[in-house]
């Protein structure tokens, strides 16, 4: 055989990325189960891609046949600054300041296939930035980048939980990488830290009561439930993760500039976000994760906010 472990490593961290695992392409019987039971609890709320491809998610030679090994890479998003602090201001989640991590991560995701096919030629893989039917945490955890924490992000003792996470299903065996101990303990601090109690279940996160999810992935209104319960955020929250004591004490920084803070997206006046026309916000938030929520989810999100 032509590629090694040492060899697909080296060439993900040359291209930028913080760590690399190794799982073999098996079912995932028992995570599509524990996946199926959170969606029987309604827990994706109105997520509905969730409940297709559930065969692609559990056996990913649905997706690429010749499959025979996963590779999980992570790259770390984290850089070191913070919001202001006032509240007069609507708070970004910290994966959101720089350029979209899907543009990133995927310029690097061809590099990557492209620098290994060089090597060999008959190297096949399909690659995810968590925009497919695969289950990139559960493959994450698997290859031993981390374990799946009780905020259901994945940890890593030496990094903390500030990374992204892409998927590589290829043709090759490896020697495959050993999953980690979960290190979470008895703590809890991420569940008693959620001001809107969606960490529930254990291991388990209900998105009908997630800021996150209502901010980003809600294009309906937010329940009255929720009001006065956001905590600042206008798009995205970072809550569950930054009081994780992972991340206080071993959260590392970011190498890649693009995910630095541009146009000041770290947080934006809630006033001025009511009020925003369309040209400004496509302007500010060119090339941004933010685009997502659009003008519109914006302008609720911070009207939302006004009036707790």
């Amino acid at each position: 055989m032509l590629l090694t472990n040492k060899i697909i490593t080296e060439t993900a961290l040359n291209l930028g990325f913080n760590l690399v695992g190794f799982s073999g392409a098996e079912l995932l019987e028992d995570d599509v189960i524990h996946l199926q039971n959170w969606l029987k609890k309604g827990y994706h709320a109105d997520m509905y891609y969730m409940e297709r491809n559930i065969e692609k998610r559990k056996n990913v030679k649905e997706i690429l046949p010749s499959a025979e090994t996963v590779i999980s890479l992570a790259l770390v998003y984290n850089t070191p600054d913070t919001h202001s602090g006032n509240n007069k201001y609507g708070k970004i989640s910290r994966y959101a300041w720089g350029k979209d991590y899907h543009i990133i991560i995927w310029e690097k995701l061809d590099k990557f296939v492209e620098e290994i096919k060089k090597i060999d030629p008959l190297f096949e893989a399909k690659t995810y930035v968590d925009t497919g039917p695969v289950m990139d945490k559960v493959w994450a955890v698997r290859s031993g980048l981390g374990w799946m924490g009780k905020n259901t992000n994945i940890i890593n003792r030496e990094k903390g939980s500030w990374f992204f996470i892409a998927t590589v299903i290829c043709n090759y065996k490896f020697d495959y990488s050993l999953p980690v101990q979960d290190m979470c303990g008895s703590c809890s601090a991420c569940i008693d830290a959620c001001p809107t109690g969606a960490l529930v279940d254990g291991y388990m996160l209900d998105s009908n009561k997630c800021i996150s999810y209502q901010t980003i992935e809600n294009k309906s209104g937010i329940p009255e439930s929720l009001k006065g319960k956001f905590a600042g955020w206008i798009y995205g929250c970072d809550i569950c993760q930054e009081v994780c004591p992972w991340n206080k004490k071993f959260a590392v920084l970011t190498h890649e500039s693009l995910f630095y803070p541009l146009n000041g997206n770290k947080e934006i006046l809630i006033t001025d976000a009511v009020k925003m026309e369309q040209e400004e916000f496509s302007v500010r938030f060119k090339d941004s994760p933010v685009k997502r929520t659009k003008l519109k989810g914006i302008k609720r999100n911070a009207e939302f906010l006004l009036n707790p």
